[in-house]
């Protein structure tokens, strides 16, 4: 079992910034890459941006150059930073990881860019 609690979202003006982090805890050893998902009202929920073990990291072309994804192994903690925030970058972000061949999800944290 792996736990995932997100933190750090708010509402912020369209050009800020926030930092979003997402604490794991439980099997963390197992947990292989770790992604950045959000929910927009009305809309499916999209892949953000992912970090693997290896320190890869992916990104959703519209967030590309914006969106930093990073990682701290030693505070099993993964990170969003977004800059340059946009009123459609507005959404619940969800963390989630693959561990032992099952899928994780956090609670979400809300982000709300006002133009």
């Amino acid at each position: 079992q792996v736990q995932l609690v997100e933190s750090g979202g708010g509402l912020v003006q369209a050009g800020g910034s926030l930092r979003l982090s997402c604490a794991a805890s439980g099997r963390i050893f197992s947990i292989n890459t770790m992604n950045w998902y959000r929910q927009a009202p009305g809309k499916q929920r999209e892949w953000v941006a992912g970090n693997s073990n290896d320190g890869m990291t992916t990104y959703r072309t519209s967030v590309k150059g914006r969106f930093t994804i990073s990682r701290d192994n030693a505070k099993n903690t993964v990170y969003l930073q977004m800059n340059s925030l946009k009123p459609e970058d507005t959404a619940v972000y969800y963390c989630q990881c693959n561990s032992g061949g099952l899928v994780y999800w956090g609670q979400g944290t809300q982000v709300t860019v006002s133009s």
